[in-house]
């Protein structure tokens, strides 16, 4: 897949108010060029006035909300959200749901479905029901993914290696839960990987957040991963 190297990085969003978001992508500046924006800023005002002025920027856009409904009313909200020059939006439950979402998609957004959330380990999915482990719901996920007709997956960087054995490339892989350094015990998400680590997996969008928002320079937080996303995909020419 044929991917700029500074477009792999996509900064995530993750704030409390539309106006501290906007303020963080003005201090980011060029050092990134596509954001997430998720469900706590959907909770504040303007979001989609958000989501406008990043296009407006030149920006790319993941709306991760994680769709979840019966599949018409998935499908609605897809369709209405293809229309607001969004990439990348994502859809959180079973093939009827995934299959509606890929269905109603248009003007070149992409589907990707969820497979395990980062925050969830072993112990998390008994306490949910699932008699598997990690690796097996999350291949099982991308499995049912292709087949409903989604362009790609979220998946944590520890499965992706698996899941590039068995997926074919075009299906696409976004990789949350990267931290520049190993810094897993201040993190509320359990399966985490570094940028260079994730990459030479097989992961071709990896989302950054608190590293580079809570950095006291967040550009330069942001240049420094985008350094190191370079040397990993020359290392793979």
């Amino acid at each position: 897949m044929n991917i700029p190297a500074r477009d792999r990085l996509i900064v995530a969003l993750d704030l409390p108010e539309a106006a501290a978001a906007r303020t963080l992508v003005q201090r980011i500046g060029a050092a990134a060029g596509f954001y997430k924006i998720g469900m706590e800023l959907c909770m504040a005002p303007g979001f989609f006035e958000l989501l406008e002025w990043l296009r407006g920027q030149g920006k790319q856009v993941f709306v991760d909300l994680k769709f979840f409904d019966i599949p018409e009313t998935v499908g609605r909200a897809v369709r209405a959200l293809s229309e607001r020059g969004a990439q990348f939006c994502t859809v959180h439950g079973n093939q009827a749901i995934m299959q509606a979402a890929a269905q109603a998609k248009t003007h070149g957004l992409k589907v990707l479905a969820v497979t395990a959330l980062t925050s969830l380990d072993r112990g998390d999915l008994d306490d949910l029901g699932f008699q598997c482990d990690v690796e097996a719901l999350v291949l099982s996920r991308a499995r049912r993914a292709l087949q409903a007709g989604c362009d790609g997956v979220v998946s944590s960087g520890l499965e992706v290696a698996k899941l590039r054995a068995e997926a074919p490339r075009e299906l696409i892989v976004v990789t949350p839960g990267i931290r520049p350094v190993d810094n897993r015990a201040e993190s509320d998400q359990k399966r985490v990987m570094t940028p260079s680590r994730a990459l030479q997996a097989g992961a071709d969008y990896l989302v950054v957040g608190r590293p580079i928002r809570d950095a006291a320079d967040p550009c330069a937080a942001a240049e420094a991963i985008q350094a190191e996303i370079a040397s990993a995909v020359r290392s793979e020419e």
